[in-house]
């Protein structure tokens, strides 16, 4: 009997997979809680509490885990600077002059990474197990989103950035009718906002989606070791 359920579990699996469309909208970054169980073959035999003393965990998996790690916590750092600004712990340009260097590494590394990820890494993961395959295309997808979010992010930046400036020089500017401008503040208060609300989406997604990369790569990597993908 445990022959037939194994089976049986193995055919829902399947059947699941092959309806399974990455476009799907229950399949969405900021959606999805996790991953699908049909994607969770491996992640299921392979709990995050034995990854670290794996043998199979080699040189580049545990790069990899930490370059996850270092997104986690320069997002955390992120946060904090919004939060410590608007709990008035730290002025405009004290919060400005935190925020902008970590931001500025998080965008670019990020979306290096992503690269590096899908034109090196991914088609050999992708080709390894066809059970997983699907997982790769929500992967993709993800990145697409992540990175719609980091240009919306990079704008709203520059629009905080340009409203600052104009707060600083505020009280000299006039408008079309020789009037001085009173709300810059205003203006810069809503450059913040819209800054906040794009970057908590993007730092949400990409924590999000690292969390369920991993659980898709790191219990491939497990049962077949680094050096059968040859990206060791």
């Amino acid at each position: 009997m445990a022959g037939a359920s194994e089976n049986r579990d193995s055919d829902h699996r399947e059947s699941a997979i092959d309806t399974m469309k990455p476009h799907d909208a229950a399949l969405a970054l900021g959606v999805r809680q996790g991953l699908p169980v049909a994607l969770r073959v491996l992640a299921d035999k392979y709990p995050r509490d034995m990854w670290a003393g794996h043998s199979n965990i080699g040189e580049m998996a545990r790069f990899w885990l930490q370059r996850h790690d270092m997104f986690r916590e320069i997002g955390g750092i992120l946060r904090h600077c919004m939060e410590a600004y608007r709990a008035g712990e730290a002025d405009a340009a004290a919060f400005q002059g935190q925020l902008i260097r970590p931001l500025q590494f998080f965008l670019t590394e990020l979306n290096s990474h992503h690269q590096v990820e899908d034109y090196h890494y991914f088609p050999h993961f992708r080709a390894a197990d066809a059970r997983l395959s699907p997982g790769f295309a929500i992967l993709d997808a993800d990145h697409h989103a992540i990175h719609d979010s980091i240009e919306q992010t990079v704008a709203a930046a520059n629009a905080m950035l340009k409203a600052f400036s104009t707060q600083q020089t505020g009280s000299s500017l006039l408008s079309a009718s020789g009037a001085p401008i009173q709300k810059t503040s205003d203006t810069f208060r809503k450059a913040v906002d819209d800054y906040a609300h794009v970057s908590e989406r993007l730092i949400a997604q990409a924590v999000a989606h690292l969390i369920d990369e991993e659980d898709l790569i790191i219990p491939l990597i497990l049962e077949r070791g680094e050096e059968a993908f040859g990206v060791a």
